[in-house]
């Protein structure tokens, strides 16, 4: 294959997907009216376009994302392939360096001073990670079903992540986990999302009813529901894996089930003690059983599914330690607030529910511009970065939210449309991380406004106040409107 170089700008122009600009555009125009909505102060009388205000300053970000734009988009695109590496090493050193520079902004090591800006590395790292994980996916040959190079996937994700972290910004980390739904797409095995989500319901259950007492028996409603679950999801995997008519499978459920209920049954009615022990015992032998088979008939979905089990369990203790050791006490209140085990209407949950209240006063149709109560009398903190997305239901109702929400579901469907015609492998997993990036940001910040989701303080994209996360996200869209526009500038000769 060989580039024509002929006319290339001209094809770059021509080839461009300008619907998926028309959508970038629309948003940008969106979220500067909320920020000017969010940020106006009728005492001072400001001009929304002067650079004293946030609205002023956002125009320039604004301003400079277009220039950015443009710069990516008369770039060749094979240097995004071809130093990719690069890229991404460069931005794990100033992700390494940031935490002995930056200034502590509400315990935050994120932010390095440069002039009279402050920029947040985090959030261009995530576009490295992409080209990152892109160039090394990409490589012919390349399987997921591999060890070396699943393992080698997944530390391009997660050393990014570990970083972050040490930089006490929990929220930005937690954005790179988006990138799995990259590997799901490219032949990661279902059974590692369903990991995934069995860990997310062990860790809700298991908190949200720690506490709550079985009946008269002495143990806890959420450890016994969590180890059925296990069980239960073993059995599953059994019979997906190995075939319903597996001899294992069979053994399992009927001296398993039997055990757990003539247990249940003796601690309920003779002598009332913990059965979460014999559910524990009972889960350990089942791993043993299966470590055996896995030996004996050299069959390795039993060692997978063993490992499964194993790895469950110590997940599921694991927690308690963790949420009351590991996390900072106001991330455990968020948790707790957000799963119904407090209400601090004054405190952690204060941001969420005055963002409710916020939007449902909104209506219908909204209180129009400049006439949002709760943004104007400064009630919801963070309403022009986190909270932003209040400010559009009490402004302009449903109808606007809803719009908003239109706008970004055409951009995450136009994404996977690009995505999905790219020739080559590089462009296409390229595609799908700036989806799942844009799809993660939108669902947790959504989701946080309306109490769905922990607050974990993530912008929601092209709205949210600043200059770092608005770059971020047109670094990201745009490389690969560049790459796209590529796709048809080959000729084989």
């Amino acid at each position: 294959m060989e580039r024509l170089q002929g006319r290339k700008g001209e094809g770059v122009w021509k080839s461009l997907d300008w619907w998926t600009i028309l959508i970038y555009v629309a948003l940008l125009a969106f979220g500067w009216i909320s920020i000017c909505g969010a940020s106006y102060d009728f005492e001072l009388a400001g001009n929304i376009f002067s650079f004293d205000s946030r609205s002023g300053m956002q125009l320039v970000w604004i301003g400079t994302s277009f220039v950015l734009g443009f710069v990516l988009l008369m770039l060749d695109d094979r240097i995004y392939d071809t130093f990719a590496y690069i890229i991404y090493g460069i931005f794990l050193i100033l992700l390494f360096i940031t935490p002995f520079f930056a200034r502590d902004i509400k315990g935050s090591l994120s932010w390095i001073k440069i002039g009279s800006f402050s920029i947040q590395f985090a959030e261009f790292a995530k576009c490295a990670t992409a080209l990152a994980l892109a160039k090394y996916m990409s490589v012919y040959g390349y399987s997921m079903s591999r060890m070396r190079e699943a393992l080698m996937t997944c530390a391009i994700i997660f050393v990014p992540i570990i970083l972050i972290i040490l930089q006490k910004e929990t929220g930005s980390a937690l954005v790179y986990l988006a990138f799995f739904l990259v590997l799901y797409r490219e032949g990661m095995p279902g059974s590692i999302l369903f990991a995934g989500i069995s860990a997310v319901t062990y860790f809700v259950v298991g908190v949200r009813y720690a506490d709550v007492p079985m009946w008269h028996i002495p143990m806890s409603v959420g450890q016994f529901i969590v180890l059925l679950l296990i069980f239960l999801f073993t059995l599953g995997l059994l019979r997906v894996y190995c075939g319903k008519t597996d001899k294992a499978l069979k053994l399992i459920t009927i001296y398993g089930i039997g055990s757990i209920v003539i247990t249940f049954c003796f601690a309920y009615w003779v002598i009332p003690f913990d059965v979460t022990w014999v559910l524990l015992v009972l889960s350990l032998f089942i791993v043993g059983y299966l470590c055996y088979l896995a030996l004996r008939d050299r069959v390795t979905n039993y060692f997978y599914i063993a490992m499964f089990t194993l790895v469950s369990l110590s997940f599921s203790y694991a927690v308690e330690p963790v949420l009351n050791e590991v996390l900072q006490p106001h991330q455990r209140v968020r948790i707790h607030v957000l799963l119904g085990l407090e209400d601090d209407p004054s405190g952690a949950g204060y941001n969420v529910n005055q963002a409710k209240i916020a939007i449902g006063s909104g209506g219908l149709m909204g209180k129009g511009f400049l006439n949002g109560t709760q943004t104007k009398l400064k009630y919801v903190p963070e309403q022009d970065t986190d909270f932003i997305f209040c400010t559009v239901g009490e402004e302009e109702g449903f109808w606007g939210a809803s719009l908003v929400l239109l706008l970004f579901l055409a951009l995450i469907l136009r994404l996977i449309y690009l995505a999905e015609r790219q020739p080559y492998a590089f462009g296409r997993i390229y595609g799908y991380a700036v989806m799942s990036v844009f799809l993660f940001h939108l669902f947790i910040n959504v989701g946080m406004v309306l109490g769905l989701t922990p607050v974990i303080g993530i912008p929601l994209p092209f709205f949210s106040y600043g200059g770092s996360s608005l770059w971020g996200f047109t670094l990201l869209l745009f490389i690969f409107l560049r790459i796209d526009a590529a796709r048809n500038l080959s000729k084989r000769y």
